[in-house]
């Protein structure tokens, strides 16, 4: 199994890339996703949110109230620090137990853990390659803007709470250009694709002589 971490800013091009990969063979793990798994109905994540923020941060039908949970932790960052507390380590185990199932089904699978905060964590160094969706901070505005509505100044918000531009292009080990159209970022994925399936198969172990397997 490989592992590849994939980020990117906001409006970069990440989510091309990561559904490129999806089609290519790669089995992706959006912890977006996980994150509201971790706080399912239900779920160990959400009962510590609710022993932590209370009860006014659930809904009527017993789901989070995200922009109540919001309202509390904006601004705080004891809350915000808390909350992650909570979650992270949920997003962690859910992450850790679908790689280990595409492990299962294929020794020389391509798992890429699409993670928009990968370098804001910290988890750079848990991955055997990151991959960064590189887009100039002024052309993702500009997209914020004309592509999803948002005003000028909750997209520079947005901006400034992620790690910038040098930052980002210093922890990746490819950096793919997302500046263009999607069929330019979709064949730069391709490239690297052929790339990362020739390593993957390089992880798997030889079995020894007299294995099952050898000759199989």
């Amino acid at each position: 199994m490989l592992r590849i971490g994939l980020t990117g800013g906001i409006a970069a091009g990440k989510s091309v890339a990561a559904r490129r990969l999806s089609e290519r063979g790669a089995v992706v793990i959006d912890h977006d996703l996980l994150a509201r798994e971790a706080v399912a109905p239900g779920s160990p994540g959400l009962a510590e949110v609710v022993e932590r923020f209370g009860a006014e941060v659930l809904a009527d039908d017993g789901s989070l109230d995200r922009p109540a949970l919001g309202a509390r932790v904006f601004g705080d960052d004891d809350a915000r620090r808390a909350l992650e507390a909570i979650v992270h380590p949920q997003v962690r185990r859910l992450a850790a137990e679908r790689a280990a199932a595409a492990e299962a089904a294929d020794a020389a699978a391509v798992v890429v853990h699409d993670i928009p905060l990968l370098v804001e964590t910290g988890q750079t160094g848990a991955f055997a390659l990151v991959v960064v969706v590189h887009t100039p901070a002024e052309q993702r505005l500009r997209r914020l803007v004309e592509r999803r509505g948002l005003d000028e100044a909750a997209a520079r918000a947005r901006l400034a709470a992620q790690a910038t531009d040098d930052e980002r292009l210093a922890a990746g080990d490819v950096v793919l250009d997302g500046s263009g159209t999607e069929d330019d970022l979709r064949a730069q994925v391709d490239e690297l694709w052929e790339r990362l399936a020739a390593q993957a198969a390089q992880t798997v172990p030889v079995p020894p002589a007299g294995h099952p397997r050898q000759g199989a």
